[in-house]
């Protein structure tokens, strides 16, 4: 049985967020959600039967003052002001969480945190390097520095296969070895963008959400293929891979995106807890970057990179039954418990 919160918790920045639910042996649907823990099928308040969250991101402009005004009602509501759409709300408690969209797109950042990427090369040092960890560590540090200065920032792609709840059960392969977390910030595209520079890149960014990029370890390199380097498709897409949600959370209500903290429990225990401050590359420069080869379409995703703290360096890995709590800061919290192939 998945591990869930007695009922989806409706905590995030502003006064609305999307995401898509179901009641029980129902069809899914888009639900614009009040902190308040109530909901609205937004394919009845739209009057569109065959909608989706991703079909709102391709008419978010026309549609978020109205998403706005709907939000607007149910607060005057509980205020005992008359509304059109007051008897349409119903609790969250009850139904089923789902991803809150399907992309036709995940863009992937790697090694995007300034301490992720220290740790993680101090951890992958061949037996013979003859640096101390100390030294290994500086020295990595001032080139991460100079990347961030003056590379380019490093960015695959992801299957939309590998998306789940945020509440589901995440099955570990029975090849995965190392399976690892890496809680991250999600972009979440609300207008197309191709080749759009760094300043025009937030314009294409209609909202935000949590990520969980999860990733064998033992697969990331190709041990028979050495020249050719990283195997995303293997290390990270298998089915379930990428917990997404439970809210997109409108631009708009977050501040300032490039300052959230990024935790990420293992069954209670703070293994990530770090800023989005620790990014190398920020939003803007990410969406930008992508944007300069692929046509980056609304709903699309565009994950930030992970922080510090995944298994390798706790030395601790992923195993089964065990429970990860993940949460940013204004878009609320996740829950999934990892389940090993083959196992009730």
């Amino acid at each position: 049985m998945s591990v869930k919160p007695a009922a989806p918790s409706a905590s995030f920045s502003g006064p609305f967020a999307l995401g898509t639910l179901s009641a029980p042996d129902q069809a899914s649907f888009p639900g614009l959600v009040v902190p308040e823990g109530r909901v609205l099928d937004l394919r009845t308040a739209l009057c569109d039967p065959a909608l989706t969250t991703r079909r709102l991101f391709e008419r978010w402009d026309e549609v978020l003052p109205r998403l706005g005004a709907l939000a607007a009602d149910e607060a005057d509501a509980h205020s005992d002001a008359p509304t059109d759409t007051a008897d349409a709300w119903r609790p969250l408690d009850g139904l089923r969480v789902h991803a809150p969209v399907e992309p036709r797109q995940v863009f992937q950042s790697g090694a995007n945190y300034r301490q992720h990427v220290i740790d993680l090369e101090v951890a992958h040092r061949a037996p013979d390097d003859p640096r101390t960890p100390e030294a290994a560590r500086a020295e990595i540090a001032e080139i991460m520095d100079r990347r961030a200065a003056e590379d380019l920032p490093y960015v695959f792609i992801g299957l939309p296969s590998a998306i789940t709840g945020p509440y589901d059960d995440v099955v570990l392969p029975s090849w995965a070895e190392q399976p690892d977390w890496e809680l991250e910030l999600a972009v979440v595209v609300g207008r197309p963008a191709y080749r759009v520079s760094v300043s025009e890149a937030l314009a294409h960014v209609a909202g935000y959400t949590i990520a969980n990029d999860l990733t064998d370890r033992a697969t990331v390199f190709r041990r028979d293929m050495k020249a050719i380097g990283t195997d995303w498709l293997r290390s990270k897409n298998a089915p379930g891979f990428t917990p997404l949600g439970p809210w997109i959370v409108p631009a708009a209500s977050i501040a300032d995106p490039g300052d959230l903290r990024v935790t990420l429990k293992l069954n209670g225990e703070t293994m990530q807890d770090e800023s989005t401050k620790d990014m190398l590359f920020g939003i803007a420069r990410l969406v930008s970057y992508a944007s300069q080869t692929s046509r980056l379409l609304p709903g699309d995703l565009v994950l930030t990179g992970s922080p510090a703290g995944n298994g390798m360096h706790w030395g601790r890995l992923l195993r089964d039954g065990d429970v990860m709590d993940g949460s940013i800061t204004g878009l609320g919290s996740q829950r999934t418990r990892a389940v090993a192939q083959g196992a009730s």
